[in-house]
C-alpha cells in the first residue's frame, strides 16, 4: 500500500512557513507498513487543488489532505476533493448545531461563514475534531477499479495529530494488510559519495527488496535502508543481513549503523575507555568543542579547552613555544602537535586535540592555501598529525576540520 500527502495553503509556498505535518504523517504511515510515494504542496486555488486531488487519487491508495477546512473563502479543500471524485457536498445540520453551541459556550454568536465547516462530501464519515471547529472526513471510494482511502484533516498541527491518533490510526490498521517497514541508517566518515557507492553497489543490488538511498553530507555519507515484510522481525533481519555485508566492505569507515552522530560515537568510546579530552582550536574557533558538548552528559569526558586564534594565545593557553611558530608558522604540523600536547597537559586530559589551518576565504598562500588544515591528537603514547586540504567555503572547511578531528579520536579509541 502507498500514500500521497497533500499540504494545502498558499502560505506554505512562501519562505516563511514550512509543512511539518507531513513528517509526522509519514512516520505514522510507515508504522502501518505504508510507503509515502508523493508529497505535494498546493496553494489556495480551487482549480489547482482539484487537479492535484485528481492526480493523487489516480495514483495512490491512500490520499491525505491537510488544511483548507476552515471558515474562510480560501478554505477550498472540501469543494476540490468533491469535484475530483464527482461527488456532491451537503451541509450537515448536526455539525452546524455543534458549532453554534461551541460559540455560545464562549459567549459569542457564530458568524454565518463558519457554517461551511459543516459541508460534508457525500458518503464521507465525519471525524470529530476535539481541538478545533473543523471536523475531518474519511472517504472510502472505488476509483479506477481500485479501492481508495481519502482523508481530509485540519491543518493546525495540534488538531491534525490528535485527530489522526484518535480517529484514523485504528481505522487504517483494521483496513490494511499486516505489514511492517523497517529502516536503518549507516553513517560513513570522510569518504566520497561516488567512492562509497562504487564499493557497496554490488552488494545492495543483490537485495532488490531493500530500498537503498545514499546521501552526501559534509564529511560523512548517510546510507538509508528500508524494507517491508509481514512481520517486523523479518524486515529487521533482512536489513541486518545487508548491513553486515556493507560493514565488512567499508570496515572502519562506518562509524554508526543506527543513525548516531559522530560526536555521540566519540562520546561512547571515551566513556568506554574511561578517557577524557581537551581541545585547542584555531581555525575551527570552538566548533569542535561545541559539537562535543552538544551531547548530553559530555561533562563526564570533556574537560574543556581553548580557542587560540592569535599566536600569543597559542603560547599562553596551549604552551606552544614562540620559536616554533616563528620557524614553521602558525599553520603547520609542528604547531598543531604542540597545541595538542600543550592543552592535554594544561587540562590533565587523557587526549588533547590541536587544530590549525586556513579557513578562508582570505589568508591563503601558494604554500598554505585556503582549506589547508592540520589536526593533531596527543596521548600518552605520542602525537599523531594529519594534514588535509578541504574544499568549499569557510563554513564547510571548518565543519570538515571538526569532523576529521572527531574521526581521529574515534579511530584511536576503537
Amino acid at each position: 500500500m502507498n500514500a500521497e500527502i497533500i499540504a494545502i495553503g498558499s502560505e506554505l509556498l512562501t519562505p516563511f512557513r514550512q509543512d511539518t505535518n507531513s513528517l509526522y504523517l509519514t512516520a505514522k504511515l510507515n508504522e502501518l507498513g505504508v510507503d509515502v510515494i508523493f508529497k505535494t504542496i498546493v496553494g489556495d486555488n480551487r482549480d489547482h487543488l482539484t487537479g492535484a486531488a485528481t492526480l493523487a487519487i489516480s495514483r495512490a491508495d491512500i490520499v491525505i489532505f491537510m488544511g483548507g477546512l476552515g471558515p474562510t473563502e480560501d478554505d477550498l479543500t472540501r469543494e476540490a476533493v468533491a469535484a475530483a471524485l464527482g461527488l456532491e457536498l451537503y451541509r450537515d445540520p448536526e455539525i452546524v448545531a455543534n458549532l453554534e453551541k461551541r460559540f455560545a459556550a464562549r459567549g459569542s454568536k457564530m458568524s454565518p461563514n463558519n457554517a461551511q465547516q459543516a459541508d460534508v462530501i457525500a458518503g464521507a464519515t465525519i471525524l470529530p475534531n476535539a481541538n478545533g471547529t473543523a471536523p475531518g472526513q474519511w472517504i472510502s471510494e472505488e476509483y479506477g477499479g481500485r479501492d481508495k482511502t481519502i482523508l481530509l484533516l485540519p491543518g493546525p498541527p495540534h488538531e491534525l495529530k490528535a485527530l489522526f491518533e484518535e480517529q484514523c490510526m485504528d481505522r487504517l490498521r483494521a483496513k490494511l494488510p499486516p505489514q511492517y517497514i523497517a529502516t536503518r541508517e549507516l553513517k560513513v566518515a570522510l569518504m566520497g559519495e561516488s567512492q562509497c557507492d562504487q564499493r557497496i553497489a554490488p552488494i545492495y543490488r543483490r537485495y532488490p527488496d531493500v530500498e537503498t538511498t545514499i546521501l552526501a553530507g559534509t564529511g560523512e555519507i548517510q546510507i538509508h535502508l528500508k524494507t517491508r515484510a509481514p512481520f517486523l522481525d523479518e524486515a529487521q533481519e533482512r536489513l541486518e543481513e545487508l548491513i553486515q555485508e556493507i560493514e565488512e566492505e567499508l570496515d572502519d569507515f562506518v562509524f554508526s549503523d543506527n543513525g548516531e552522530s559522530m560526536e555521540q560515537i566519540v562520546g561512547y568510546y571515551l566513556q568506554m575507555r574511561n578517557a577524557t579530552l581537551a581541545v585547542a582550536e584555531s581555525c575551527t574557533a570552538g566548533l569542535l568543542a561545541q559539537r562535543i558538548t552538544s551531547v548530553s552528559g559530555s561533562s563526564r569526558y570533556f574537560l574543556g579547552g581553548a580557542v587560540v586564534y592569535s599566536n600569543q594565545l597559542k603560547t599562553d593557553f596551549a604552551d606552544v613555544p614562540p620559536e616554533l611558530i616563528a620557524e614553521h608558522g602558525a599553520v603547520s604540523q609542528e604547531v598543531a602537535a604542540a597545541m595538542a600536547e600543550g592543552i592535554r597537559k594544561r587540562c590533565g586530559a587523557t587526549f588533547g586535540v590541536g587544530i590549525t589551518g586556513v579557513a578562508g576565504p582570505t589568508g591563503g598562500t601558494p604554500e598554505k592555501p585556503v582549506g589547508l588544515v592540520f589536526h593533531a591528537l596527543a596521548g600518552e603514547r605520542g602525537t599523531e598529525v594529519i594534514q588535509r586540504n578541504f574544499p568549499g567555503d569557510r563554513k564547510r572547511i571548518r565543519w570538515f576540520a571538526s569532523q576529521m578531528a572527531l574521526d581521529m579520536i574515534r579511530r584511536k579509541l576503537m
